[in-house]
């Protein structure tokens, strides 16, 4: 088995579409109507691994877009190259919390997208 991938609740298909997509860089891998109301949109970023099912939050979820890590990170965004991932991100409008920041484990910043969830950008360090 593995993780296909995980729901992120948008309050808006387009709108998940295009920070995803336009913002991060990520592939539209789907985006098929299921209903009037209802669509199967699943975005990946293009170095693999799991991707995201976009979920338009109906009413009673809408108070828990961007609070799905309970406002810590919960996302990790692994790059190879951060200083130009980071350069590109932040010329895409990306709001950083913080300067980047060396650890024992690789260089990271977090970040938070526009509907507030917490991300780290991160570059591991090489084992």
């Amino acid at each position: 088995m593995k993780l296909a991938f995980l729901s992120f609740l948008v309050p808006d298909y387009d709108a998940g579409i295009a920070f995803f997509v336009d913002v991060l860089g990520f592939d539209l891998i789907e985006d098929t109507p299921l209903s009037p109301e209802k669509r199967w949109v699943r975005v990946a970023a293009p170095g693999g691994g799991s991707g995201f099912l976009l979920a338009r939050a109906v009413e009673e979820q809408q108070a828990y877009i961007g609070k799905q890590g309970g406002g810590r990170v919960w996302l990790f965004l692994e790059s190879d190259d951060f200083a130009a991932d980071h350069a590109r991100l932040t010329a895409n409008g990306v709001k950083f919390c913080e300067a980047p920041r060396h650890e024992p484990y690789g260089t990271v910043a977090v970040f938070e997208d526009p509907f507030g969830n917490r991300w780290d950008l991160i570059e591991f360090k090489a084992s």
